[in-house]
């Protein structure tokens, strides 16, 4: 537990300093995953920051995780989500040899969508937020474990 609390707080860290610098892709990569879901939070009006495991869940594993960045500001998810998928959607976007940072922010739908992958050990969080200019904000955030694919067959 102590390793996800981690993990959203250098999320959130990230998110703070990233306003200053919104893009900041320091390498070039291509790289596919998959990924297990292990847990989601949810926080919405049924449920204030409770977690299910994945056995317990319908959603699924991702069987495809694409990220592709290429110096100096372009960054390509899929797989994810399809809201993330929209590269125009993405205002942050930080790429460096260990982290791998995005956010997405729809104003007029009142929705936003984050993600951080540690690319050393394959933990990616996801964060989707739906009414977020609201005091009640929902929030999904759901966790997974990667493991990279390898593309050179």
């Amino acid at each position: 537990m102590i390793k996800y609390f981690f993990y959203i707080s250098l999320s959130l860290l990230f998110l703070n300093s990233a306003y200053a610098k919104d893009v900041d892709i320091q390498e070039d990569i291509n790289l596919s995953f998959v990924c297990d879901l292990e847990k989601k939070i949810l926080k919405n009006s049924e449920y204030n920051y409770q977690t299910f495991l994945a056995k317990d869940l319908d959603d699924k594993d991702l069987d495809k995780f694409d990220i592709e960045a290429k110096k100096p500001e372009t960054l390509l998810i899929s797989g994810l989500s399809l809201f993330l998928s929209d590269t125009e959607k993405l205002n942050v976007k930080i790429v460096n040899k260990d982290v791998v940072l995005f956010k997405a922010i729809d104003q007029i739908r009142n929705y936003s969508e984050s993600g951080i992958i540690n690319r050393k050990s394959g933990e990616l969080v996801h964060e989707i937020t739906r009414n977020i200019k609201s005091e009640n904000a929902e929030k999904d955030i759901s966790f997974y474990s990667c493991r990279k694919i390898d593309t050179n067959v």
